[in-house]
């Protein structure tokens, strides 16, 4: 004689009815807990909290503040970008130094006694510009051309900038890389302000309209009693 079947106790049927429950709706409650970790994964940027995150800015790089709001770091290669940037920064580290001082006196021989914004016309028309041009062109073919072409083909080269001259050693450390590309940041601004305030004013440093003046505006007052006395 077999014996009689069991009946269910309560936990074993309420296991049986979840697990029914759970296939009949599986599908769906899978897509939103999916769509749901999903969501929480995505991250913020930094600078502009209320866009995603650039997937290639991951806050490893000197100067990575996560802003990117065209996302141009999902098309160009980042390290090639890295050596862009650092070429123009430090471009116009130099270039703002060199344009103010010229403005303010410092001449070399040979070279034309005009302003900097008139320098490069005058150079041209006495032929010493190409004393300049031979030595960059030198360097941009030797050196920039090549770099571009190892970052793009070597997985193992060095991070863009990274020339290897570092006679005094002080480029190594994190702070001095965020030091440099963020100084290098601020460099290419300035010069783009030097160079349309000069041309605009047609004036020597500080390239306002008058002078010091507009850029300490309690001096006019100072200068307009002292007219008086």
């Amino acid at each position: 004689k077999l014996p009689e079947a069991q009946e269910p106790n309560n936990q074993e049927m309420l296991a049986l009815s979840s697990t029914a429950a759970l296939s009949f709706a599986g599908p769906g409650l899978a897509g939103v807990s999916s769509r749901a970790g999903g969501a929480a994964m995505v991250a913020k940027s930094k600078a502009i909290p209320f866009l995603d995150a650039p997937p290639a800015l991951d806050g490893t790089m000197a100067g990575d503040k996560g802003f990117d709001p065209l996302l141009l770091s999902n098309v160009v290669p980042i390290q090639w970008a890295r050596e862009a940037e650092l070429k123009h920064a430090r471009i116009c580290m130099l270039a703002v130094v060199g344009w103010v001082t010229v403005d303010l006196g410092f001449t070399v021989p040979y070279a034309p006694q005009v302003s900097s914004l008139a320098a490069h016309d005058a150079a041209v028309d006495k032929g010493v510009f190409l004393g300049l041009l031979i030595p960059i062109a030198l360097v941009e073919v030797l050196a920039g051309i090549p770099k571009c072409f190892q970052i793009m083909n070597e997985p193992d080269a060095s991070p863009g900038g990274d020339y290897k001259f570092d006679p005094l050693g002080i480029g190594a450390s994190a702070e001095m890389q965020e030091k440099e590309i963020s100084n290098g940041r601020l460099a290419m601004l300035a010069f783009s302000g030097i160079v349309t305030q000069a041309a605009l004013t047609q004036g020597p440093f500080p390239y306002t309209y008058n002078g010091v003046e507009d850029l300490v505006p309690p001096m006019q007052s100072v200068q307009g009693a002292l007219s008086i006395l």
